[in-house]
């Protein structure tokens, strides 16, 4: 899969993310997922099986009582509501009556260090592009033939749209700023990656592993003898460990023969910190050696926890996944937005469909 599960963020940056998804058909996990990620972490998590918000911090847990997760539980139940009505208006509207379908919005909040706000807001359906807002113009962007119903709707209700603005440069970012101050020391943490030489067999490509780093900024390229080197590199995608830290691999394809006529480095940079590993024998671990590191096989096990706990983002991956579109989230009095009515309805408040 080409998408990667996070939205690219730069140094000195704090997010505040949520991802809805719905999905209908024959399916073995929940209908209804809320992913909350505040800087890429999960913090928050809702399904419609156990129709309860819980944490998935100690910093969210120790600071937020009874009260803020009876409201968060209250408000993800009546948007797992909405979104059943949303995707059965869409298998209509797309002329669907069996099989796997999902309906999902991603929206959410950035905040640099120099005050700088971004919000963004979209939706999507099967995996591909669907609705999105764009706050400098207020008028919502149409990716399909069917969102236009909605777009026209939504475009016509000033009210509507102002709304998201607002929570964008108030309520997101009020929020955003009081989940950095409770996880500040998970946040704002800096840990330098562990980095290693992977290789299944002397004809196979060599992976360079980096992991257990924070924050996720990163770069990991390959030099030939001492210069940038490109061809045959496989860069993989940012993937999260279990404890909050990330991981990233690339992979390079080198013969027996130009390995002897040349030197090859991976090279990982990270907070100012360089890192380089030189293609040795000596360096390379391979299947006939001792086990992996327990950082790699943690690693491992951590994304499939990850990738359980927020299935919904994987369905959207499978195709080309969210772009990020400058778009708002809904007015709200707490964390994550309050929907009571269709998210593909007119957007008065009503349960009219759309």
């Amino acid at each position: 899969m080409s998408f990667s599960l996070f939205v690219s963020r730069s140094s000195g940056t704090h997010s505040l993310r949520y991802v809805y998804t719905a999905v209908s058909g024959d399916i073995d996990f929940p209908e209804f997922t809320i992913v909350g990620l505040v800087d890429d972490e999960q913090f928050i998590y809702f399904d419609s099986n156990i129709m309860k918000a819980v944490p998935k911090t100690e910093w969210i847990r120790q600071n937020e009582g009874a009260d803020y997760w009876d409201r968060e539980t209250q408000k993800m139940i009546s948007t797992h509501q909405a979104f059943k009505v949303n995707i059965q208006t869409l298998k209509q509207r797309f002329n669907q009556s069996a099989g796997v379908h999902t309906v999902q919005v991603m929206y959410g909040c950035e905040l640099d260090d120099d005050g700088t706000k971004r919000g963004y807001r979209q939706y999507s359906y099967d995996g591909d592009d669907f609705l999105s807002l764009d706050t400098i113009s207020l008028t919502w962007t149409a990716a399909k033939d069917q969102a236009v119903i909605t777009k026209n709707k939504w475009d016509a209700n000033r009210a509507f749209t102002d709304q998201k603005k607002a929570y964008l440069e108030n309520t997101c970012i009020e929020w955003l700023q009081k989940y950095v101050g409770y996880g500040k020391d998970t946040l704002q943490r800096k840990v330098s990656p562990q980095v290693f030489l992977l290789q299944k067999s002397s004809l196979s490509q060599v992976t360079c592993h980096a992991t257990g780093f924070y924050p996720k900024e990163v770069t990991v390229s390959w030099q030939k003898n001492g210069q940038e080197h490109h061809e045959d590199v496989d860069l993989g995608e940012l993937l999260p460990n279990e404890d909050g830290t990330f991981q990233k691999t690339s992979s390079i394809r080198v013969t027996p023969d130009e390995l002897k006529k040349n030197e090859f480095s991976c090279v990982v940079e990270h907070q100012g910190e360089t890192i380089r590993k030189t293609l040795r024998a000596d360096e390379i671990i391979t299947n006939s050696e001792a086990p992996l590191p327990i950082a790699i096989i943690a690693a491992a096990a951590a994304v499939l926890l990850i990738v359980f706990g927020v299935v919904g983002c994987l369905v959207y991956q499978k195709k080309k996944g969210f772009k990020h579109f400058k778009a708002s989230v809904e007015i709200s009095d707490c964390s994550s937005e309050r929907s009571t009515s269709s998210l593909l309805s007119s957007g008065s408040g009503s349960s009219s469909s759309s």
